[in-house]
């Protein structure tokens, strides 16, 4: 692969071109020349686009794609080229799958079907045997076969002993362990946030405290243990004091948050349509401002589309009994650039790489892992620029600020 992008501004915070136009030069897939004017050799393609500006490789640490079990939903093919579509190079695909990943057959199964794509897929494997909470799944095993991490989709562990022995037995090799923090005996039956508008609308809300309770056991416990902790989305202004608090004492914590809590509030669900409906939920409009306030001030580490497909069967039905879930790799930027500065929005999508253990820069030497996208263009999100096989698009309708062109990775392109 060798091409030349021209007139392409860098945004990449201490590099020496931020914010810089200039010409980059790609041979073999490795960055080879940075300048301005370059001289196109023979055998190059030239990439132009309007405003074209480029970072580093975008990582989305929690998104599903569905197969193997549930492909009608979303396959991994057609997953991975969304995301490559979407500006990700990398993504954590977490098990919502049958069967679970929880060990090492199904690491194999699904990595084998990701090969070949432009973007690179991370398998999060489930913490417990099936995510059933129980026991602990095959975890050493699993990190030999590749994954990256462990933690039992959208389920938080009942049993706090399970999690101090997870975070210590972890520790042997290094392991992140991801802890969702939702107590379940506290959320009850509730589906959406508790408050004014639940209570005008008549529907069962999950109370903040439900999150707040159990991620300061959570904290407790990881201080207690030691190990490496990512909180994959939290949702409540007492939840970023909680995070902000646990690093300011040393914690070993990464913590997240979904696009959809970052961006949109309650008041979405007045309309009863059940792609608002989101776990965890929507929240107050103090809550949003103070998570914003959370990923400016580096207490939230990472930003997540938090895709999750959803077939019409299990949306299109009354709200109380449709299940959680939008996608978001389409509009996840677009999103994202109207409610932050465009520093921090690529910031905190490339932050993911950390988890990776590694470093991708814009610089002479480096593999090229790139996302092109334009950061000024306005538009809407509309059914037609949607690329997953579902539908289900909590953001549809809503205003843009900023569009992808897609990705240079793994000695390919995706454009």
């Amino acid at each position: 692969m060798n091409i030349v992008l021209k007139n392409a501004t860098i945004i990449e915070k201490n590099n020496p071109f931020n914010n810089q136009k200039v010409d980059i030069e790609i041979t073999d897939g490795v960055l080879s020349k940075i300048g301005t004017n370059l001289a196109i050799k023979e055998g190059y393609t030239t990439i132009e686009k309007e405003n074209l500006h480029v970072s580093t490789g975008w990582v989305d640490t929690q998104v599903v794609f569905g197969e193997p079990g549930f492909e009608t939903t979303e396959t991994i093919k057609n997953g991975l080229h969304v995301a490559a579509k979407s500006g990700f190079t990398d993504v954590f695909v977490h098990s919502n799958t049958n069967p679970s990943i929880d060990n090492q057959a199904v690491i194999h199964l699904i990595q084998n079907k990701g090969l070949g794509q432009a973007t690179q897929l991370h398998l999060v494997g489930t913490l417990t045997k099936n995510a059933e909470g129980n026991e602990l799944a095959e975890l050493f095993d699993m990190k030999n076969a590749g994954a990256i991490a462990f933690g039992d989709y959208k389920k938080s562990l009942t049993n706090a002993n399970l999690l101090k022995i997870a975070l210590q037995y972890t520790q042997d090799f290094n392991g992140l362990v991801f802890a969702f923090p939702m107590n379940k005996d506290i959320k009850g039956k509730g589906f959406v946030n508790e408050g004014v508008v639940s209570t005008k609308l008549g529907m069962k809300g999950i109370p903040a405290l439900a999150e707040l309770v159990e991620l300061a056991r959570n904290i407790a416990i990881l201080n207690y243990t030691g190990g490496k902790m990512h909180v994959p989305t939290i949702s409540c202004a007492e939840s970023v004091a909680l995070i902000r608090e646990a690093k300011s004492k040393g914690l070993s914590i990464t913590c997240g948050v979904s696009i959809n809590n970052l961006v949109l509030n309650e008041n979405e669900i007045t309309d009863f349509n059940t792609d608002t409906k989101v776990y965890p939920p929507l929240r107050s409009e103090q809550d949003r401002l103070a998570l914003i306030e959370g990923v400016k001030d580096g207490s939230i580490d990472v930003i997540t589309s938090d895709h999750c497909p959803v077939n019409i069967e299990n949306k299109r039905i009354e709200y109380d009994l449709s299940a959680y879930g939008s996608i978001g790799l389409e509009s996840i930027f677009g999103a994202l650039n109207q409610v932050v500065p465009l520093e921090i929005s690529i910031e905190k999508l490339t932050n993911g790489h950390q988890f990776l253990n590694e470093k991708p820069e814009i610089a002479i030497g480096q593999k090229a892992k790139l996302t092109l996208f334009n950061p000024d263009t306005h538009w809407i999100f509309e059914s037609k620029n949607i690329m997953s096989l579902s539908k289900n698009a909590i953001m549809l309708g809503k205003k843009m600020k900023g569009e992808v062109y897609g990705i240079i990775n793994t000695n390919s392109i995706q454009i």
